[in-house]
């Protein structure tokens, strides 16, 4: 097919693409309600709060989605993929009252449910990676995640699997969170507080956070939880053979510990109770200038019993290898071995376990996910429900959705609070989240044209949004006729057999490196780029995938449909999930007879509406 640059086909283009701004933030005052228990209860509920908030302010709230733009919103947010030409169909000609619910019942129930949202949180985990070899872990951490949200397990519990996870990373996908930073305490402390609470802690790392209340010492107390913990090869010539596993005094796996009179008796030779390094031997010879640096505290060349009896801990800054005991960094004086810190969680009036100071790695981390997840911890809950209401409705209460924390202002709060205890109230059911925000107003909502003078509060009306990697690919396949992604549209085409690495389909993985992003960055942030447009614009299998001939979806509509006007329908239908309207039908007519050739014109049509903003967009 030849790209056109004739004017009319431009102006096809043009009238395909729809844009919206994004609303500002704005809090509301009312009182908190009292929390339903059912989905359809609390959705009632929210719709109820939110619709008294937005009236205090004077917003025009705008009414429900047709049911075109509601299935094709729901599928991408419950299923991943837009709805197939048969399914709008039978979707509108069904005039059940309660048909939008059962929908959203069907689509949690189907397994693209899990394939989409274990997509999602690997992403969430893995876009800030800082172990560079992640990726060896990448299908089987995703693969564990599908299968946990396919199985409705509940949030609680899928937190604790991944904090407390041990095993062999390719074959225990719970590892993934703890790979993904080689074990360190720090890295591990700041992520599991954002992640599962919302609440950025990575600042307090070197200072007190500057904005909030957490102080330094907090933040390592967080990770005092960790230091236990070690990620290595079990098998050294074998670069898979990575495993998570804890560092104990008693564990035969653990990293064998240097004892300070063993160390003596062996090597001090005067008998004075210190080691120079002329009276050392071996490996600790090789050593001893690093040992020096570290544990040498009065700075005399020389090491003392103490100060020997420390040599375990410098494990804290060497990645993976796991210390028995978390030492705070001194900042005055980096080479020093710091402060002993014990485990404290930050957020005090969380109830827990008290923690004896010689509890091992297990015991720590499942007291630290008692914590975590304890109803008296009101940020767990909240991050969740936060997030998903974001990622559905395309703005969340807080924004951005991984920075919360008490001394944040959230959007109509009395609303999250709500959600959140109706979550915790189902003790964490995950589907229970999406199908009550899903069963909202406010989430079926329809866009609302604005002129740049308007100001809409938030969830007043449809914000369209970008649709994520995984989102495009898989609509990319159902619309090209390959409703498993373009893998199989290469198969079909290529005769080539697909590259996989590490259990990851090739293809997806290099369309991801393009279209991806991290999930935790605000919708209004993420804009399509150069690399995206070229790829949509030029890629040689969307340019045989769109022909007009041969076994591809265009050239069955243009066989069976030989009137223009029905054509585009069915066309308009496959790709955007909805009818042309009278002014689209006209401009397309009017291109198909100037252009004299049926095919290569609706080639061109199509290309048009793949590369649209309303394709890529969640309506």
């Amino acid at each position: 097919m030849q790209y056109p640059k004739t004017t009319s086909l431009f102006a096809v283009l043009v009238v395909l693409i729809q844009s919206s701004q994004v609303s500002q933030a704005q809090t509301g005052t009312a009182q908190t309600a009292t929390v339903p228990t059912s989905s359809l209860q609390t959705a009632a509920e929210v719709d109820r709060l939110l619709t008294e908030l937005l009236q205090a302010e004077g917003a025009k709230i705008a009414p429900v989605a047709n049911d075109e733009d509601f299935l094709r919103r729901v599928t991408l947010d419950l299923a991943g993929v837009v709805p197939s030409p048969k399914d709008v169909t039978l979707f509108g000609l069904n005039a059940h009252e309660s048909k939008r619910a059962q929908m959203i019942d069907s689509l949690l129930a189907s397994e693209d449910f899990g394939t989409l949202w274990g997509s999602y949180w690997r992403d969430v985990v893995f876009s800030r990676a800082t172990e560079q070899r992640a990726r060896l872990v990448r299908a089987k951490f995703e693969a564990w995640l599908v299968e946990q949200f396919n199985e409705n397990r509940p949030w609680d519990e899928i937190t604790r699997a991944l904090i407390t996870a041990t095993g062999l990373v390719q074959e225990t996908g719970e590892t993934g969170l703890i790979f993904a930073h080689t074990g360190q305490p720090e890295e591990l402390a700041a992520e599991i507080s954002r992640i599962f609470m919302g609440i950025q802690m990575s600042c307090a790392n070197c200072h007190d956070h500057p904005t909030d209340s957490w102080k330094r010492e907090d933040f390592h107390q967080l990770a005092a939880f960790l230091p236990r913990i070690t990620v290595r090869r079990e098998e050294p010539s074998v670069p898979s053979s990575f495993a998570v596993r804890s560092l104990d005094s008693s564990s035969r796996r653990g990293r064998r510990q240097l004892d300070a009179d063993r160390l003596l008796e062996m090597f001090d030779r005067n008998r004075d109770g210190e080691l120079v390094k002329n009276e050392v031997r071996g490996p600790l010879a090789e050593r001893f200038d690093r040992l020096l640096q570290n544990l040498d505290a009065d700075k005399n060349k020389k090491l003392s019993k103490a100060e020997l009896s420390s040599i375990g801990q410098m494990a804290n800054n060497n990645p993976g290898a796991g210390a028995m005991e978390y030492y705070m960094p001194n900042l005055n004086d980096p080479a020093s071995i710091g402060t002993l810190t014990q485990p404290v969680f930050f957020v005090p009036e969380v109830r827990g376990p008290e923690l004896r100071d010689d509890a091992d790695d297990l015991t720590r981390r499942h007291a630290l996910v008692d914590y975590i997840t304890s109803p008296s911890n009101p940020w767990f809950a909240k991050a969740f429900v936060n997030r998903i209401w974001a990622e559905m409705l395309g703005e969340g209460f807080y924004m951005p959705i991984d920075d919360m924390g008490p001394e944040r202002v959230a959007m109509f709060e009395e609303v999250l609070d709500v959600l959140a205890a109706g979550f915790v109230e189902n003790d964490y059911n995950v589907k229970w989240v999406f199908r009550t925000i899903a069963n909202t107003q406010a989430y079926q909502r329809s866009l609302q044209p604005l002129d740049e003078t308007d100001y809409v509060p938030p969830f007043a009306s449809a914000s369209p949004t970008r649709l994520r990697a995984d989102q495009i690919y898989q609509s990319l396949g159902q619309v090209l006729g390959t409703p498993g992604g373009l893998q199989e549209s290469a198969g079909r085409f290529r005769q080539a057999g697909m590259a996989r690495r590490g259990g990851l389909d090739r293809r997806k993985q290099l369309f991801e490196q393009t279209f991806g992003v991290d999930p935790s960055t605000p919708k209004e942030d993420i804009l399509g780029n150069v690399p995206q447009g070229l790829f949509m614009m030029n890629s040689p299998l969307l340019e045989q995938m769109i022909r007009g001939t041969g076994d591809t979806k265009l050239a069955r509509i243009l066989e069976d449909q030989t009137d223009d006007q029905d054509a585009l329908s069915e066309l308009y239908l496959l790709v955007l999930s909805r009818e042309p309207t009278e002014k689209e039908l006209k401009i397309n007519t009017d291109y198909v007879s100037g252009v004299g050739d049926r095919t290569e014109a609706f080639e061109d049509i199509m290309w048009s509406l793949l590369n649209s903003t309303e394709f890529l967009s969640k309506r």
